[in-house]
């Protein structure tokens, strides 16, 4: 399947793998949730293929997992089950029976990390090891949503790529071929949400985003009901939706100021802050879910009903 979007990155690694000049160890960065993870993968599998692309035995091997010449390194589970916060050492380590023994196919091994800002130290301290004497003909993809977290020394051994947030007719390419039964004003609800970013918009996928931003339109022309809208989305089982509120509000504002000039502009900007940097915080430090979801539909009721 094609890569939506982000062409010139991958024209860049084409063109190094034509001239015979692939670096060993290539750092794509940006935000969440843009596809660097989809564009490394489609690189694996280009280079895992030598370049030939499907119909090819390799690619099959790569979807089931058990491709010999390829590694994904991420977060994995702890002893009780749960994802751990980084990626280990012991991790790294085990990349070495990958080096050790013979690739076969089009001769290459690939190793994607996913993401090597989850990298501790020590984790960090071994895969540089493998950076600084590489294999032969082993390509390393690192995809980094902050690479100022990464070791210098690891940054300094790779060629980056970097990646900006798609543009709204490419988010909604890849929402409409991702939720082919979603109707078109749920997508377009997700575009909004989007701010660039496919991957954001999908963790609300099936919540009925749509419904929120017909609430807050109505909200914003001085209707609607903000405490019921806040009773709604408090309580356990309302925590996805109200977590999709919590994003919405900002992006809906943002929308609102793109058509506005002069003290309309200013007033709308403030109350942008206002939702952003409640926003930031309601979710990481467990504010009321009723409590914040009553104010930040109040931010939006003062867009044409200042107070």
């Amino acid at each position: 399947m094609s890569i939506i979007g982000h062409q010139a990155q991958q024209d860049a690694f084409r063109a190094a793998w034509d001239q015979g000049k692939v670096h060993h160890a290539w750092l794509l960065t940006g935000p969440p949730g843009i596809g660097k993870a989809s564009v490394a993968g489609a690189l694996a599998r280009f280079v895992l293929t030598d370049g030939k692309g499907p119909p090819h035995p390799a690619l099959a091997l790569m979807e089931a997992g058990s491709h010999p010449d390829f590694r994904v390194l991420q977060r994995g589970l702890n002893d009780r089950g749960a994802l751990r916060a980084e990626i280990v050492v012991e991790q790294v380590r085990e990349l070495q029976s990958l080096f050790q023994s013979k690739p076969g196919f089009g001769g290459w091994r690939v190793v994607l990390v996913d993401a090597a800002d989850e990298m501790n130290r020590s984790s960090s301290n071994a895969f540089l090891k493998n950076l600084e004497e590489p294999p032969e003909k082993t390509l390393f993809l690192l995809v980094s949503h902050n690479p100022v977290r990464l070791l210098p020394t690891i940054r300094s051994r790779c060629r980056t790529l970097r990646f900006q947030p798609l543009g709204e007719p490419d988010v909604r390419a890849v929402l409409t071929r991702a939720l082919e039964e979603s109707s078109a004003a749920e997508i377009e609800a997700l575009v909004a949400l989007a701010e660039g970013s496919p991957g954001r918009a999908l963790r609300f996928a099936g919540l009925d985003v749509q419904k929120l931003t017909l609430a807050l339109s109505e909200l914003s022309r001085g209707g609607g009901d903000a405490m019921a809208l806040a009773r709604s989305l408090a309580g356990k089982t309302a925590q996805a939706r109200y977590e999709a509120f919590v994003e919405l509000v900002p992006a809906f504002i943002a929308g609102a100021a793109r058509t506005r000039t002069g003290a309309s502009l200013a007033r709308t900007l403030q109350l942008w802050e206002k939702a952003h940097a409640l926003a930031a915080e309601a979710v990481p430090l467990a504010y009321d879910p009723q409590v914040v979801a009553f104010e930040l539909a109040g931010y939006v009721g003062e867009l044409d009903n200042p107070r």
